[in-house]
């Protein structure tokens, strides 16, 4: 039996090097195995706990369908579908809720962080805190586990939601037998956390990112807005611990990567590498920036695409809810 793969990516800003390298390069490495069935999804409902403008939220969730495709997700041969398209989710969520200790949801991080910066800055523990974001750990938990995933590649920062999906689907299990396959995340530890512009993780929310389809001027001025120390041109560096050095492995060849290991052990101005980083970035990234443009440009076929794959989606879906509703005692 192939094993299941699962990855979203929700709409809540222009896709980056962060999402590229945390979660889509890992996803379609996956895609290419034949032993696996792949699914990948935009996460537009989730976005709703950040995102409340129209045209913003739709506009950003084409984005993420053309950043799929645009690096070589093939909608032929993987499950690619929109969130929102797919019921299924949202009733299985509720029953999930049913199953979810609030406790459980008490460490959840995005809530346990929103509620330590209310405390330290004397505001009510619950301002800004909605119950999309509350209970999206539980929403998620539904993602994974109606379509049986067996392995949800993520970014070390989701790696609690992967945990909390599995504590749900124990419960469910305990209680009505075995039905929910239990999940693995999957992580690449070497980029498990991308540091952004600034040196933090790299996070919309910290406004710190690399859009992944800059044009070619803008993402070099980024490049060089990427914070290194004071270490003198001709000193030797530490590739292993630069940023500039890691986001360089991501899209050079294997031979350039040695060539610049060389480099920064015998000593590269920070300017060189990051001059060095632009232009195998930006040749990297030129082919899929114009079909991610072009896509942009075609909505229609994107709702299309999206459209057949929540059909395809919902073969699935459908007879494993009604499966799960009888193990409940609600459907006959």
């Amino acid at each position: 039996m192939k094993k299941q793969v699962l990855t979203g990516i929700k709409p809540t800003g222009r896709i980056h090097l962060g999402n590229y390298i945390g979660a889509i390069k890992p996803a379609l490495q996956l895609a290419e195995n034949q032993s696996y069935n792949t699914a990948y999804f935009v996460a537009d409902y989730h976005g709703l706990t950040k995102i409340n403008d129209h045209n913003e939220m739709k506009q950003l969730s084409y984005g993420v369908a053309a950043a799929w495709l645009a690096l070589g997700l093939d909608h032929e041969r993987a499950v690619f579908y929109r969130q929102s398209d797919v019921p299924e989710i949202f009733e299985l969520s509720w029953i999930l809720s049913c199953f979810a200790p609030k406790g459980l949801m008490n460490r959840a991080h995005a809530y346990k962080s929103l509620v330590e910066e209310n405390e330290k800055s004397g505001k009510d523990v619950d301002a800004g805190v909605n119950m999309g974001l509350f209970t999206y750990p539980i929403l998620m938990a539904a993602d994974i586990l109606l379509f049986q995933t067996e392995m949800v590649p993520v970014g070390k920062d989701q790696i609690q939601h992967v945990e909390i999906a599995r504590d749900i689907a124990e419960s469910f299990n305990k209680q009505y037998g075995e039905l929910f396959v239990i999940p693995e995340y999957v992580i690449q530890e070497e980029t498990a956390v991308l540091p952004g512009l600034d040196g933090r993780k790299m996070s919309k929310s910290y406004n710190n990112t690399i859009p992944l389809f800059e044009e070619p001027k803008k993402l070099q001025k980024l490049i060089n807005k990427i914070k290194t120390d004071s270490t003198p041109p001709e000193e030797p560096k530490d590739p292993d611990s630069s940023i500039i050095f890691t986001l360089y492995n991501e899209f050079a060849t294997s031979d350039q990567v040695e060539e610049m290991r060389r480099r920064f052990q015998e000593g590269i101005g920070w300017g060189e590498a990051k001059k060095e980083l632009f232009q195998v970035m930006n040749s990297f990234i030129e082919e899929p920036r114009s079909k991610y443009e072009e896509l942009m440009a075609s909505p229609h076929l994107l709702d299309a695409i999206l459209q057949n794959g929540a059909n395809e989606a919902r073969e699935k879906t459908i007879p494993f809810m009604k499966e799960i509703k009888r193990k409940i005692g609600i459907y006959h």
